[in-house]
């Protein structure tokens, strides 16, 4: 039996970090977001050997499933009751850690291609569902429920996430042209530098809890969100971008290792070569950053290119986590 999944990365559009449960839980959450045209993909193989055989950036070949290294490899199997005669292959289109949700897409879709492995067809929500539970409740991650959710559904969707924690997923109703525009528009820019969230989530999570500034800064995120929806939806993109501006500006103040010096340099760069908006993508503190430029797209691309930064091209996908070979 061969098993792949095709599991999308994402781009959040609007009230990122409003999907942390140090926000939600008091406040409810509100987020824009959508899929993009970058995946990963997860090999799911019966294996002759009674071992299991996980490989990433690293190789495993363990007896016990106990002794896997990797977490979410390790306690997705221990959840789905998986033992032996096991290989596991992820293939990513971009580093991790790069600030597009991976560790979600990649949890979604191992989940999705042993559920697959094992006769099961679960539905897009018990996937996102059963992801949260894996990273949020078992290994006490400090992240949101955002990335599962949008990994399994994908398109362009509004999430609205009640203090319990339950998340209503709506259609973001953008047209064609709007998307096409966004596309063309959008330019995202390799740092290099490889963060780990863990540490500025956990940082935002603390601030939320004990800062005013913090939490008033979470407030105005989730504002934003509101008018990022009703900007997209009436395809005004200027006014989008600026609220992206508005944004990055904000989620600064909530941890003081969102973002570095050089961070700040590259993006003042980008606004003064004609970016009308951007921001670092994730959680921050590394990874891709974005710009929004309708003119003069070479000067930003010059000077990006100067400064040592690689661009990326990026485009939006319409569809979720899929299970593309089953033999």
């Amino acid at each position: 039996m061969l098993i792949v999944s095709k599991t999308p990365l994402r781009l959040t559009l609007g009230g990122g970090g409003t999907d942390l449960p140090s926000y939600y839980s008091k406040f409810g959450g509100f987020v824009v977001t959508s899929s993009l045209n970058k995946y990963i993909y997860i090999v799911v193989k019966e294996r002759f050997e009674e071992s299991v055989r996980v490989s990433y950036s690293i190789t495993e070949v363990v007896n016990n499933i106990n002794n896997i290294k990797h977490p979410l490899v390790r306690e997705v199997l221990k959840f789905l009751g998986l033992e032996k005669h096991l290989e596991i292959v992820s293939i990513a289109d971009v580093p991790s850690k790069a600030g597009l949700g991976s560790s979600g897409s990649f949890t979604v879709g191992l989940l999705h291609a042993l559920h697959t492995f094992k006769g099961d067809n679960p539905s897009q929500h018990r996937l996102a569902e059963e992801a949260c539970h894996i990273e949020m409740d078992v290994l006490k991650e400090p992240c949101g429920k955002q990335d599962q959710y949008i990994a399994s559904f994908g398109g362009f969707r509004c999430l609205h996430i009640d203090k319990n924690g339950k998340v209503e997923v709506e259609d973001l109703k953008i047209s064609e042209e709007t998307v096409r525009e966004l596309e063309n528009n959008l330019l995202f820019f390799y740092t290099g530098i490889v963060r780990d969230s863990f540490e500025v989530l956990m940082e935002q999570q603390k601030r939320i809890q004990t800062d005013e500034e913090a939490l008033e800064a979470m407030h105005k995120i989730k504002e934003i969100g509101f008018k990022a929806k009703k900007a997209l939806e009436s395809g005004d993109l200027a006014e989008w971008a600026r609220l992206q501006h508005e944004h990055w500006m904000a989620k600064r103040g909530t941890a003081n290792s969102m973002s570095k010096s050089v961070i700040d340099r590259w993006y003042k760069l980008g606004i003064e070569k004609g970016s009308l908006g951007g921001k670092l993508m994730g959680a921050g503190g590394g990874g891709f950053l974005m710009f929004y430029v309708e003119n003069n797209k070479s000067e930003i691309r010059k000077a990006m290119a100067k400064e040592g930064l690689r661009e990326v091209k990026f485009g939006f996908s319409s569809e979720g986590s899929k299970i593309i070979i089953n033999l």
